[in-house]
């Protein structure tokens, strides 16, 4: 039996449209990028440029993305089997492949494992499931409290009613924001971080 209070935060949730991320947030790509049977992702940083980088672990290999432009940048088909996905790592991590070759990238995904809920400067991510099981990606500039309706202080930017969500998350760097499902990848960047006063 649920609340008064849970019914009629359920009531909002599933009143609330699928929305653009607001200002400074801007979608990489215009649509989901297919990834068929993607198991988990994961951030690195591009050592020349500086741009947040997305690992992408998946049943056909590894993939990094440029999170800035949402480039492909580096794809192995055939990892190693002894490091091709987490779970063989007690840290959750693959090895990187291009730009980062080497370089251990945490993954989180179907193996466990997460991403950053929160940034610096107070953008906060949350995953509700009114319906469950369809996931619902909400981003709050307003800690997370979900006051009022949809489109001022929080957004609903993704609900994933086909896939299972495998990562919901922030870059370490708090400028880029992706949704990993078992079959695409959602991105959205920002030009820097904003503290106000």
């Amino acid at each position: 039996m649920i609340t008064e209070y849970q019914q009629k935060l359920r009531e909002r949730y599933i009143a609330a449209p699928v929305m653009p991320a607001p200002e400074p947030w801007q979608q990489v790509l215009d649509n989901r990028t297919p990834i068929g049977g993607l198991l988990g992702i994961g951030f690195a940083v591009h050592p020349g440029s500086g741009h947040d980088l997305v690992m992408v672990v998946s049943q056909d290999g590894h993939g990094l993305f440029d999170a800035v432009t949402g480039e492909k940048i580096a794809r192995d088909r055939d990892p190693d089997p002894e490091t091709s996905t987490p779970d063989v790592s007690a840290e959750l991590t693959c090895p990187g492949l291009g730009p980062v070759e080497g370089v251990p990238v945490r993954i989180a995904g179907l193996f466990g494992g997460g991403l950053h809920t929160t940034t610096p400067d107070g953008w906060v991510l949350d995953v509700v499931r009114p319906e469950w099981p369809r996931d619902r990606v909400v981003l709050s500039a307003d800690g997370g409290s979900h006051q009022g309706p949809a489109g001022g202080t929080w957004w609903h930017v993704f609900h994933s009613c086909y896939s299972e969500l495998r990562a919901v998350g922030f870059s370490p760097s708090g400028l880029t924001l992706a949704v990993a499902t078992s079959s695409d990848l959602t991105l959205w960047t920002r030009p820097e971080l904003r503290f106000d006063d």
